[in-house]
């Protein structure tokens, strides 16, 4: 009898372990791998994870434009859903983002398969040993519901997927500096309320073909710290490109090539600006993973790579995370330290012309003259071809900055003030109006975009000159000290050259126009006096005659020229409205400021 007992008890268990396991098959796999589910039913399963097991919690973090909440999901092994006792713990805290580009939902679907998996499959639920995972499985949930089959020309399955930009037809991943969506102001919230220590980006790549199901971006070229980046490149990524290559999965740079679709111009690498989600994680001293899976590879190969490939990172993080906290910790210090501000900061990068030759796994291809275009017509074979390239990964820093002991923004430009909250940048105002002493910039020869980006009219190029200056300051205008660990992104928001600041997304396009102007009769005698009575100004007009055609035809040009190098020339015009303050401890113990 007793016998009996056991095993019927042992018979009932095995049946609910089963039925439960049959309940959280996910959409993705009972549709035979070939079907992403949409929101109200990817929002539902993620629910049932959280009543399964009290190892997974389901909450939100912000509501979308069309008033769709954002969802996370949080795994821990103790059910600590709060992120300072996960810290007080000791654990190390990852983070997963699926479907800013909703169009790409592999990171989606791979998420909740581990989540699932976290819940009934002990081999994978000893990934949380030393690491809690907090997971947003769609992130442009507007997007995400533009559903469609047409969303992705170059895009093999799944059979319908979401559209790439948000209700207002943002793109997220090019606003993590200006913010200017309220998914992306509800992202960074959550960002700095659980300071996490690794980030996953989930995408699909488009471009050309090859055998790499997945290829990945570690920011490993220069813009992070040395310790951050000695710990990606020498403990993080040879685990997860050995173990990846192990699983059937062979990894590869996600790069471009040196001329479109040319494969044998050569491959390049580059640095990822801040706008972009891994860019702005690495100047806060957080190591983060893009996934860029190939778009031409079916999408059961690579929902499943992308699972390996976070798998593999919780791997490296169980065994190496405690490592990298310390790194992390050690990098906030560097960061709000004299010496760092001592040293020349990189904004830009490009790669040089110096390469090497490595093995690149693609497919044979042919190109022809088009008779419809007449441009270059890629067709490509079904054979593998093993190329050597040359591969352009030598990055090299194309514009720096002197980083100061602080930075001054007048309180008419206080819009910033929004964005510094925003981001958790600590600032001081002025409590009294006073005239300070102050680095800045003039720029010349601007240039902008002819067509918007992201809404705005981007700069394209311009030329700074170095100035000093005396600035009036009036009560409640910004100090910026720069001993903090964000100093990083605060040089990124606020350096003109950065291709992330506010300057090259348009915010100050006001100081470049022009409000005053010359009727000819006072300027005609005027630009003789100059020509006359100046002969730099001789000079330079004679060069410009000579160096620009057009502009000896246009009378109104020639007469402005002189206007704005005359004593009744706006002297605020293209002056960048941001001081910068070297000296070090100037407004310490000042009686000016005020929290």
């Amino acid at each position: 009898m007793k016998k009996f007992l056991i095993s019927a008890i042992l018979i009932v268990s095995i049946t609910h372990l089963f039925s439960q396991n049959n309940e959280l098959i996910t959409f993705f796999e009972k549709s035979n791998y070939l079907e992403t589910p949409r929101y109200d039913s990817t929002i539902a399963y993620c629910k049932k994870l959280a009543d399964t097991s009290p190892l997974i919690h389901y909450t939100t973090f912000g509501i979308s434009p069309e008033g769709r909440d954002l969802p996370l999901l949080i795994a821990d092994k103790d059910k600590f859903f709060d992120p300072e006792l996960i810290k007080k713990n000791g654990r190390t805290i990852l983070l997963i983002q699926a479907c800013i580009h909703a169009g790409e939902p592999d990171g989606k679907d791979a998420g909740l398969m581990l989540f699932r998996d976290f819940v009934i499959n002990k081999d994978i639920s000893k990934l949380l040993e030393n690491v809690s995972v907090i997971f947003i499985p769609i992130y442009n949930v507007d997007g995400h519901e533009r559903f469609g089959a047409y969303n992705r020309i170059n895009q093999n399955g799944p059979k319908e997927m979401g559209w790439r930009t948000n209700a207002s037809n943002l793109n997220l991943n090019r606003d993590y500096i200006k913010a200017e969506a309220p998914e992306t102001k509800a992202w960074i919230e959550l960002f700095n309320k659980w300071h996490p220590d690794f980030f996953i980006d989930c995408h699909v790549t488009d471009g050309s073909d090859y055998i790499y199901a997945l290829t990945y971006g570690l920011e490993i070229n220069g813009n992070m710290d040395s310790n951050l980046t000695k710990w990606q490149k020498n403990i993080y990524l040879p685990y997860v490109t050995k173990s990846m290559e192990k699983a059937g999965y062979p990894i590869f740079p996600y790069v471009s090539f040196k001329e479109w679709h040319n494969i044998e111009s050569g491959l390049t690498s580059w640095v990822t600006p801040p706008m972009f989600s891994q860019g702005y994680t690495a100047m806060v001293n957080c190591p983060g993973l893009l996934i860029e899976t190939h778009m031409l590879k079916n999408y059961k190969t690579r929902v499943f790579a992308t699972y390996k490939m976070i798998e593999y990172t919780l791997d490296v993080l169980n065994s190496s995370g405690k490592e990298l906290q310390q790194n992390r910790k050690q990098s906030d210090v560097i960061s709000s330290s004299e010496e760092f501000r001592k040293k020349p900061f990189p904004l830009s990068f490009n790669f040089t012309r110096d390469s090497v030759i490595i093995d690149f796994k693609g497919m044979e291809y042919t190109s022809e003259k088009s008779d419809l275009t007449g441009g270059a017509w890629f067709k490509f074979g079904t054979k593998i071809k093993n190329y050597k390239l040359p591969y352009f990964n030598n990055i090299k820093p194309t514009a720096i900055a002197n980083l100061p002991e602080y930075y001054v923004i007048p309180r008419q430009w206080s819009f910033i003030e929004d964005i510094l909250r925003l981001h958790h940048i600590n600032y001081f105002t002025l409590k009294n109006d006073t005239i300070i002493e102050v680095s800045g910039y003039r720029f010349n020869n601007v240039k902008f975009n002819s067509e918007p980006y992201e809404g705005r009219q981007l700069i394209i190029s311009v030329k700074a000159d170095t100035i000093n200056y005396k600035m009036k300051l009036i009560h409640g205008s910004i100090i910026i000290p720069m001993n903090q660990p964000k100093s990083r992104l605060i040089a990124h928001i606020l350096e003109p050259m950065s291709p992330a600041s506010l300057l090259q997304f348009g915010y100050f396009n006001t100081i470049f126009e022009q409000k005053e102007y010359g009727e000819s009769y006072i300027l005609e005698p005027l630009a003789r006096e100059m020509l006359a009575n100046t002969p730099k100004i001789k000079e330079n007009f004679e060069k410009e005659l000579k160096d620009n055609p057009d502009f000896k035809n246009n009378s109104y040009a020639l007469l402005n020229w002189f206007y704005i190098r005359s004593k009744y020339a706006d002297n605020q015009q293209n002056v960048y409205p941001i001081g910068k303050i070297f000296r070090k401890s100037f407004f310490e113990q000042s009686q000016l400021l005020i929290k």
